[in-house]
């Protein structure tokens, strides 16, 4: 049996040393700033997360850029003539047309490599919710999965990959369409935090509006707590966007209830926080949805 590779983007968000640990490929994305353009890299070796929040802080002008049929067809060759297959997972394709583009590919290349497999699992997932989609999938890869397996169990369990996240400023997601102008200014000025997470076509989606701090890390653990499967055994994990302090918060609460198995802190890099912000804050969990 030939082996094969797990591949995903750089929205996915897990700390490079998951990434490392478990072999993930991660292709990089492109970001503008200041009409200057750079690739990022989980590693960061073009653009630190530090740097980008920085400047964006600072007023910097920001947007990203998808990757495109080339880079997608460059980067699945060059694993496929190592004699090894792929299976690629990606960033939701109800936020971006990233995802297209892959399927394209892997249509093109299934025909090129007939004797080869390779193939594209939209994640309906954003962020560190694609991330542990991709972390658990890794993990049964290790238990001995064949590609053909792990696509399937991909398949049945994206929509258990329950994320959630707020943000503090409601202009970023103004500017994306998320929210009106009449809402930012009022959010904003009331401290309002918008809570988001995706629906099953994987599009964004404000699910409620709290206000505070202590509000916002109340909701997030409840919405665990009610949806989390098996949750004693899991590693969770908590995302900010140049955030730390809520997150150390929010992770040191989780862990004082001592009801999951560990809690990893992982930044939001600068492919989700150009959309999101500074101050976003984040908790996914595998689980069920509770309507």
């Amino acid at each position: 049996m030939r082996d094969y590779v797990i591949v995903s983007d750089a929205t996915l968000d897990l700390p490079y040393s998951i990434i490392a640990e478990h072999d993930i490929r991660v292709i990089p994305m492109g970001v503008d700033i200041n009409d200057v353009a750079y690739n990022y890299h989980p590693d960061e070796k073009e653009l630190s997360i530090e740097e980008f929040y920085t400047r964006l802080r600072a007023g910097a002008n920001t947007h990203t850029t998808q990757i495109t049929p080339a880079v997608f067809s460059e980067y699945f060759k060059d694993i496929l003539d190592k004699e090894l297959d792929v299976l690629y997972i990606g960033f939701s394709s109800g936020l971006s047309s990233t995802y297209y583009a892959a399927h394209m590919v892997v249509e093109e290349l299934s025909k090129e490599y007939p004797d080869r497999k390779i193939y594209g699992i939209d994640s309906k997932c954003a962020s560190i919710g694609e991330g542990l989609l991709v972390l658990h999938s890794a993990l049964q890869k290790k238990k001995g999965l064949t590609i053909d397996e792990l696509r399937d169990w991909v398949e049945a369990n994206k929509y258990n990959s329950r994320h959630w996240f707020t943000v503090k400023d409601l202009f970023y997601l103004k500017k994306g369409g998320r929210v009106t102008s009449l809402e930012a200014v009022v959010g904003t000025a009331l401290r309002i935090r918008p809570v988001l997470s995706t629906d099953e076509a994987g599009k964004l989606v404000v699910v409620s509006k709290i206000r505070g701090v202590k509000a916002e890390i109340d909701f997030l653990i409840t919405k665990m707590i009610t949806e989390g499967t098996d949750l004693s055994s899991q590693t969770v994990m908590v995302g900010h966007a140049d955030n730390l302090e809520n997150a150390k918060k929010l992770a040191d609460q989780i862990r004082s209830m001592n009801i999951v198995k560990d809690v990893i802190i992982a930044q939001i890099g600068p492919i989700i926080g150009t959309h999101t912000g500074p101050g976003m804050l984040a908790l996914v969990y595998m689980g069920k949805k509770i309507d």
